[in-house]
């Protein structure tokens, strides 16, 4: 199982940025996909997640938004108004089921993490 991130990079705050997650190796459509997020020094923190539906953290209501595509086995993040306190290493990860996805616990397959940097 393999799960790939891109999209990570250098904003401005205000600007917009997409992070897209490639999986291979797995029954994409039985899995729930998520987006955690971990900052320097802090504890890594969901951020987004979907299923048939979508869940999101409170710091990433309205700002971002969580979709996947399971003909070509992707997931993507589209951000929005981003803030410096969203700068972080972003995961992708995924959990077998229907589970919220919202805990680390529930999933069992990670990437290896994207870059954002948001700029004041």
């Amino acid at each position: 199982v393999q799960l790939q991130a891109s999209g990570g990079g250098l904003v401005q705050a205000g600007g917009s940025l997409r992070l897209s997650c490639a999986a291979s190796g797995l029954d994409f459509g039985s899995y729930t996909l998520a987006w955690f997020r971990q900052a320097p020094g802090k504890v890594r923190e969901f951020v987004a997640a979907v299923y048939w539906t979508t869940r999101y953290a409170e710091s990433a209501k309205g700002r971002f938004a969580i979709s996947r595509d399971n003909a070509n086995n992707t997931v993507s993040l589209q951000m929005y108004s981003l803030e410096p306190e969203d700068t972080a290493v972003y995961y992708c990860a995924a959990g077998y089921g229907v589970v919220t996805g919202t805990q680390t616990g529930e999933c069992t397959h990670w990437g290896q993490g994207t870059l954002v940097t948001v700029s004041s």
